[in-house]
């Protein structure tokens, strides 16, 4: 008896090993790269052929793990607008596998909005989230030819426009200065070129966009309502390439190589607008003098110093210049990111960041000694703001579950504005606001797991703290205007914290292969904000941080979705609600002077805002018809004890229906044709009640805040693109377009003035800046 009982023990010890090694498992990693010019594959899947579940998505930086049981696997890996690769892997070990992507002969043109996967759109956790395809965007027709990303992102439902041909944008009722924009990491403060007219980002430097308009990763964080996530093509590893563009009014060329082919790459670009150089033809001497240009430099470069370690260096440098008479300003941003990426293992992946953001506005003036009856014959404005930063990184890979994990640690620099006063005896006076600092530290950690086959879930926190450090001399206000006191901090002094814990949850429930439901919670908060009391964006705004006065913002966003594809994937539907509400909201004091204002706080106001909506999204794919249309139904409001009575008003970008149509057509191989279509519900606006005399004068009377609305708006524009003929070494391609094809006067601006025949008669002006508007654009590559 004793010895069946060990017999059968040994036998049920041996199956139980047996069942342990046959469910050993292995891990696949590597990195994705495009084989023609070594490009880094942003979103490439990496599945198993026959079980698609089972499967990995290529990071930002273009590396995957996938974990597996031991045993013999097709490994299929795709991505749009590629060759569909597949390898026989015998998988009984870890293995390095580095994929290269070809591209298809016969490419179908999808829409500008991709997907990862068919339907990535369902099966992912993120919602609220939308990526650009970069080899599209010249297809959608805009102002002037120039193609740019942030006036085709407008065209997403939840994103509106700032306003007529303007690079600026609302999402899900936040402010323009609430959206968090980056350029490879770094902050860009202002993305504005022609003050507002064009965006700082050159396309033919750009490789990915994304924008995510809820349910942020826990990696992000300072910014209330949107992150714009841009990243910079490496350039190319294999060959010397030339690529640009000869427009209208800007020209553009990209310059790429390998330094040590299939290794190592830079990339130089550059464009710069020369409307002004017509203005020289002018018989106005005024005119002749007058300049009004922007250019741009983007640079990167790589270096793969062996399968585990990668190192970037890129930097952005623009500015625009404007100059009439005797005044002249200038205002640029400048980014420098170094980043090195090391694999510690197959599941373990991290990414280390130093990053330098800077934006910074100057002017200049020269006076009439005769007219200022001064000895004042100069003067200087400064103001800038500028960061340093320290982000770390860390992926772990397991077999069900991705964890994320980092810091960041940011100082700022704030330089409102100082004055240079030159006199005539060359000596230099100089006053201005008082320069604030500060350091912005966050924790954050996010894990990505499955519940049940069909339920999954992005859990994560972000730990945000902020400090005002000295030197400085900082008040504190009452109800009344008046100042209680002052304090003067040492430098390094911190003297005022702020910070709080900054919840994530998404969750995705998957019905079938093709429809899902998703919720997604969210907290951040915003640390730093614009002082604007214009319409339009100003080169002169001001970025101050919070302080003694001014708390920081907050938001609480709560969203459902719904996805739905249909036809094998060919169209995707989705339908998102949305309800935010947004504590320590600022606005300003009616007459409010916020430039070079010492006490510019003062000038403020808090309270509290909220918005809520529906957006409704249809896109069509594939085939030779692609496109997509958006609807969004929203409110947006505010509410401040000293504005309106205390009584909840619209915020300016308050418009409650928003409609975007893209349709894209491929006529040929040579000839497409695109147009776009765009209606909106007009600006909440503040105008004058009435008027009345005060003494003999004329004032005006104002009743609520932003109790009117400009008129609704509405667009067509429509492209034509012709591919010429293909060379071995050269190609080439001509795109036409008209903005605003049936002369829509949309107003840019509405003033009221007096009627010259009629005292008691006040006339309403309109001012449309954009009319009907052709152009063309020559591309080239060779």
């Amino acid at each position: 008896m004793f010895l069946k009982q060990t017999f059968l023990s040994i036998f049920l010890s041996l199956g139980i090993i047996a069942g342990i090694f046959a469910q050993q498992k292995f891990t696949i990693s590597g990195t994705v790269k495009d084989a023609k010019n070594g490009e880094l594959v942003i979103g490439a899947s990496i599945f198993n052929q026959n079980k698609i579940t089972e499967g990995a998505v290529s990071n930002d930086y273009g590396f995957y793990s996938l974990t597996l049981p031991q045993g013999k696997y097709t490994i299929t890996v795709s991505f749009l607008s590629y060759n569909i690769q597949t390898f026989e892997i015998d998988l009984n070990r870890n293995q390095t596998l580095n994929i290269a992507l070809s591209d298809k002969i016969a490419v179908l043109n999808e829409v500008v909005i991709k997907a990862r996967k068919d339907n990535h759109n369902i099966t992912s956790t993120q919602m609220s989230v939308n990526r650009l395809d970069i080899k599209d965007v010249s297809k959608i027709p805009v102002l002037f030819g120039e193609r740019d990303i942030l006036k085709t992102i407008q065209l997403l439902p939840g994103i509106k426009s700032a306003g007529e041909g303007q690079t600026g944008f609302f999402v899900r009722g936040g402010a323009a200065d609430q959206n968090l924009i980056l350029l490879d990491e770094a902050t860009v403060y202002n993305a504005s070129h022609l003050l507002g007219f064009f965006s700082v980002f050159n396309s033919d430097a750009i490789k990915d966009v994304t924008i995510y308009k809820g349910g942020f990763p826990a990696q992000f964080g300072g910014r209330l309502s949107s992150v714009l996530d841009i990243k910079m093509n490496d350039g190319n590893n294999q060959k010397f390439s030339a690529t640009g563009g000869i427009g209208l009014i800007a020209s553009r060329l990209t310059l790429e190589a390998p330094i040590q082919k299939g290794k190592s790459s830079f990339i130089i670009s550059g464009r710069r607008t020369y409307a002004d150089l017509f203005l020289k033809l002018s018989s106005d001497s005024n005119l002749r003098s007058t300049f009004l240009y922007f250019y741009d430099l983007n640079l990167k470069a790589n270096f793969q110093i062996n399968d585990k370690n990668h190192i970037f260096l890129s930097g952005y440098f623009g500015r625009d210049n404007f100059g009439v008479l005797k005044a002249g300003t200038a205002w640029g941003n400048e980014t420098g990111t170094l980043r090195w990426n090391h694999i510690f293992s197959n599941k373990f992946f991290s990414n280390t960041s130093l990053i330098f953001s800077d934006y910074n506005f100057n002017a200049q003036i020269k006076f009439d000694s005769v007219i200022t009856n001064t000895d004042i014959i100069g003067a200087n404005y400064n103001s800038l703001v500028r960061d340093w930063n320290l982000k770390q990184d860390f992926t772990y890979f397991s077999e069900n579950n991705t964890l994320k994990f980092g810091f960041q640690s940011i100082h700022h620099s704030f330089s409102p504005g100082s004055v240079t006063k030159i006199d005539t005896f060359n000596v230099v006076a100089k006053s201005g606001l008082e320069k604030r600092y500060a350091f912005e530290n966050a924790l954050y950690v996010s894990d990505e797991l499955p519940i049940s086959s069909k339920l999954k879930a992005v859990v994560g926190a972000r730990l945000s703290v902020f400090s005002l450090i000295g030197p400085g001399t900082f008040y504190k206000y009452n109800q009344n205007s008046r100042i209680l006191d002052s304090t003067t901090y040492n430098a390094g002094q911190i003297f005022k914290t702020y910070g709080g814990l900054e919840p994530r949850l998404g969750l995705n429930y998957s019905i079938d292969s093709s429809t899902s439901l998703k919720a997604n919670y969210t907290r951040t908060y915003q640390y730093v904000q614009l002082l604007s009391n214009t319409t339009t964006a100003s080169p002169t705004d001001l970025w101050v941080p919070a302080s003694l006065n001014v708390k920081p913002q907050i938001a609480d966003q709560i969203a459902l979705g719904f996805y739905k594809n249909f036809s094998d994937n060919k169209f995707e539907a989705s339908v998102e609600v949305y309800y935010k509400t947004m504590q320590n909201q600022i606005d300003y004091k009616d007459f409010a002077q916020i430039e070079f204002n010492k006490y510019v706080e003062n000038e403020l106001v808090f309270g509290r805002g909220w918005s809520y909506g529906i957006e409704f999204f249809l896109k069509k794919k594939y085939g030779k018809f692609t496109g997509w249309a958006g609807y969004t139904w929203a409110r947006t409001m505010r509410q401040f004890d000293a504005i309106n009575n205390g009584n909840p008003f619209p915020a300016r970008q308050d418009r409650t229906h928003d409609i975007s149509l893209v349709g894209i057509y491929d006529i040929s191989k040579k000839w497409s044709i695109s147009a776009t279509w765009v209606y909106s519900t007009g600006n909440a606006v503040t105008y004058p009640s009435g008027k009345y005399y005060i003494r003999g004068q004329l004032v005006d009377y104002y009743t609520e805040r932003n109790g009117y609305r400009v008129p609704d708006y509405h667009r067509m524009d429509v492209g034509f693109n012709y591919q010429a003929k293909k060379t071995a070494k050269m190609e080439s391609a001509w795109s036409f377009s008209v903005y605003n094809v049936y002369n829509r006067k949309n107003p840019y601006s509405i003033t009221f003035e007096q009627n010259k025949d009629n005292a008691n008669q006040i006339d309403a002006i309109r001012t449309t800046v954009f009319p009907f508007i052709p152009s063309f654009t020559w591309n080239f590559k060779f």
